[in-house]
């Protein structure tokens, strides 16, 4: 098979690569330069166009396309309007990504949405591919207009679209939010999390890349949504418990009343900060494993012990 990447040296992409360059596929990557990490096996496709971003041609036949690049959440935006970048790089740039596909008559396009689509948190009732759609960031909305936009683009069509929503991916070196979570929990610090008992679904890195993978080829995945994640939900506490594990720390954790960190959250301004470590999302990633018969490779457990015990190493 010839395989086209976007994305291929992001967090997920690089991972991708290295489970994908194993195969016997042809693969290709789009990359805005020469990137001297990828094998030489690895067809490079230049292309660095901010205006038309993922505007390009296909060199020659391409089967399956895996979409994984795209404008993520942004810490410190400086743009005016952030919901119009998001839609012209989320929404335009993938739709014109999806019309070369449509045109070259790719078999399979499987397209990386997020979790956010279906909102930013449960209550007793985990998220399923059933849900009303109900996003509350502007990253959020603007992937779910792309996989509108491509269900409406590929329906009646010979392309075949995968979407799948993981939560968020961890590992060691992992970006964003967990980044600065795991980094809290390499300290010796006591951390607040004692009476905390909430349920948050993640996806280790290595079972996100395992499913996609499956996805490649596996029939049944034809025109399916998936919310992908790990078998296990986990509360703030069981997360920081783990990760120091693997660390070979106490867990270390002292008992804070959860009013008083949700005012000392709203003094400074850190209201998200307080729902992401007190609240819960939980995700029902059962679809994936009846339909396609798919399991991760990890369990929760030993993915945060070993991304625990990787950071450090690394840092």
């Amino acid at each position: 098979m010839k395989i086209l990447v976007t994305g291929s040296t992001g967090f997920v992409g690089q991972a991708l690569m290295q489970v994908l360059i194993n195969r016997e596929d042809q693969l290709f990557a789009l990359v805005r330069r020469m990137n001297r990490n990828l094998p030489d096996k690895v067809h490079q496709i230049i292309h660095d166009s901010d205006s038309l971003p993922f505007a390009i041609t296909f060199p020659e036949k391409i089967d399956v396309v895996i979409h994984l690049a795209g404008r993520a959440h942004i810490l410190n935006e400086k743009v005016e309007d952030p919901l119009q970048e998001f839609r012209r790089v989320n929404v335009e740039g993938t739709l014109q990504l999806a019309k070369e596909a449509l045109e070259k008559k790719v078999k399979r396009f499987i397209f990386i949405s997020s979790i956010g689509v279906n909102g930013s948190s449960t209550n007793g009732k985990a998220f399923s591919e059933q849900d009303v759609p109900q996003p509350h960031a502007d990253y959020a909305v603007s992937k779910l207009e792309a996989e509108l936009a491509l269900q409406k683009l590929f329906e009646g069509t010979e392309t075949e679209l995968v979407i799948i929503r993981p939560p968020l991916v961890y590992a060691a070196h992992a970006p964003g939010n967990f980044a600065r979570f795991i980094k809290l929990a390499s300290t010796n610090i006591p951390l607040p999390f004692v009476g905390v008992n909430n349920k948050r679904t993640f996806v280790a890195l290595e079972n996100l890349v395992n499913f996609i993978e499956c996805c490649i080829t596996h029939p049944l995945a034809k025109n399916e949504l998936f919310l992908i994640a790990d078998t296990e939900s986990l509360s703030t506490k069981q997360l920081v418990t783990y990760l120091r594990q693997g660390m070979q720390k106490k867990a270390n954790l002292i008992y804070v009343p959860k009013f008083l960190m949700k005012l000392g959250a709203l003094g400074i301004g850190k209201i998200k900060l307080y729902e992401q470590l007190f609240g819960s999302l939980e995700v029902d990633a059962s679809k994936a494993r009846t339909l396609l018969s798919w399991r991760p490779p990890l369990s929760a457990k030993s993915a945060l012990q070993n991304a625990g015990n990787k950071y450090t190493k690394v840092k």
